[in-house]
C-alpha cells in the first residue's frame, strides 16, 4: 500500500525524503537569526520540522604568557565557543526547497545541508 500525501494544488513533492540542515556560529543570537528565517520558510511553505536541536557547544582553550621573558606567573586564558544547531526538514515542496536556496543568512553562520 502506497502512502498518499494531499498537496495543494500547483504544489510539487520532491522526491527527497528530508533535508538535514547544520548551523555553526560563534555568535548565538546570530544563530537564531538563522534558524528563525528557516523556521519561517518551512511554516509558509507547509513543511514540517524537527528541531533546531541544540548540538553541545565545542569550547576550545587555551593560555598564553603575558610576557616573553619575565613573570612566568602572569598568563591570560582565551576561550573559543562554537555553537551548532541540528534542522530536519520533512514533507518538502519544490517551494520549499526554492526558498530554502534564495535565503539569506546572515554571515558569521556556516551552513551545511544534506539531503
Amino acid at each position: 500500500m502506497s502512502a498518499s500525501v494531499l498537496v495543494p494544488h500547483g504544489q510539487a513533492r520532491v522526491p527527497v525524503g528530508k533535508i538535514r540542515i547544520k548551523l555553526k556560529s560563534y555568535w548565538v543570537d546570530l544563530l537564531q537569526v538563522a534558524v528563525d528565517a528557516i523556521l519561517d520558510v518551512a511554516k509558509t511553505t507547509g513543511a514540517t520540522v524537527s528541531g533546531p536541536v541544540p548540538l553541545p557547544t565545542r569550547i576550545r582553550k587555551w593560555t598564553v604568557l603575558s610576557s616573553p621573558h619575565v613573570n612566568k606567573d602572569a598568563r591570560e586564558q582565551f576561550e573559543q565557543r562554537t555553537h551548532s544547531r541540528l534542522l530536519d526538514v520533512k514533507n518538502l515542496s519544490a517551494e520549499t526547497v526554492d526558498k530554502l536556496m534564495q535565503l539569506e543568512i546572515p554571515a558569521g553562520v556556516n551552513i551545511d545541508v544534506k539531503l
